[in-house]
């Protein structure tokens, strides 16, 4: 297994396989094609990782598709025991995994420590306690019965952005795999190697092959093949828009596969001149300088009542001033 070292926070030195995850091992792309992923806030190189292509989704499709055979058929006891062990063992890794995240996604050390991968954990746990508990419904009348039965979907995909992408996965693995889906995960392609890590605490927790497949590569490469895949049931895109309405189209023109669509969208905030202003200038500041302002929820535009326009301005310059240059 081919792996690469890389300097993590703090001059860690972390191993992380290259290969593409699919059926619980790591293997080169069908071409040996490779993606190159740098520290953003150095511009230096980390390392490759193999770069999936249409034919690796094939392949990555395939083994999910066999792994349902079995997947949605295992008790959901046993699917919510690996959900909680996946999550001890991101718990056990936290150091390790926020050393990656913070040279691989430029993100505070601090905040994927204490913030991200605490709600990949907390969301993992969460949904690993829904396993045992999805049911249908009944209706039982004079005339006869009718019901419904929940039934998993069957092969998913997640395409996962780049600014907080360990957090965001797990928001999309624990509940696919809960209600006995397989999936893929289309790693960011400026941000793969969270997902080798990952890849290695899955095959640790014991998930059967096949159910969780893990492929790095370039979206309009390997995340277009998942999205024209006929196979592939479900998709669940965290993004652009642009890139979001693409995916819709592809989704019609191949198998009217289900799409679940988080699209960048920053919205305002707004002060009015009766707001407890320590408080509004405290968090119109964190909302545009957490993680560089690189969040869905940005606040990139205040909207000001004009009777304390002027002090909230140069109060908000000098607060932005000390967050983001003197850190």
């Amino acid at each position: 297994m081919a792996e690469i070292t890389i300097t993590g926070a703090g001059g860690r030195k972390i191993q992380i396989p290259t290969g593409l995850f699919i059926n619980n091992e790591f293997t080169p792309s069908s071409t040996s094609k490779t993606l190159t992923t740098e520290n953003p806030t150095t511009n230096t190189p980390l390392g490759q990782v193999s770069a999936a292509q249409p034919s690796d989704v094939d392949t990555a499709v395939s083994s999910s598709k066999e792994a349902l055979k079995t997947w949605k058929t295992t008790q959901p006891a046993e699917r919510r025991k690996l959900l909680n062990k996946l999550a001890d063992l991101i718990e056990r890794d936290a150091q390790e995994l926020a050393s990656i995240e913070a040279v691989d996604a430029g993100m505070l050390f601090n905040m994927s420590l204490g913030f991200c991968i605490v709600q990949a954990v907390e969301t993992l746990r969460y949904f690993a306690g829904w396993a045992d508990k999805i049911d249908g419904q009944s209706l039982d009348f004079d005339q006869g019965l009718a019901y419904t039965k929940r039934e998993p979907i069957g092969v998913c995909a997640a395409v996962v952005p780049w600014n907080t992408p360990l957090m965001i996965t797990a928001w999309k693995l624990g509940p696919a795999l809960a209600a006995g889906n397989t999936l893929i995960i289309k790693t960011p392609e400026l941000a793969p190697l969270y997902g080798q890590k990952l890849a290695q605490l899955i095959l640790e927790a014991g998930f059967p092959p096949g159910v969780v497949n893990i492929i790095p590569g370039l979206g309009p490469v390997a995340g277009q093949a998942l999205a024209d895949h006929h196979q592939v049931r479900k998709l669940s895109f965290t993004g652009s828009v642009a890139v979001g309405r693409t995916i819709l189209v592809s989704a019609a023109k191949s198998n009217l596969k289900r799409v679940t669509l988080e699209l960048g969208g920053k919205g305002p905030s707004i002060v009015f001149n009766d707001a407890n202003f320590e408080n509004a200038l405290a968090f119109a500041t964190a909302g545009i300088t957490l993680h560089n302002g690189q969040i869905c929820a940005a606040g990139s535009r205040i909207y000001v009542h004009e009777d304390i326009y002027d002090r909230f301005v140069s109060e908000f310059a000098a607060k932005t001033d000390e967050r983001c240059c003197h850190w």
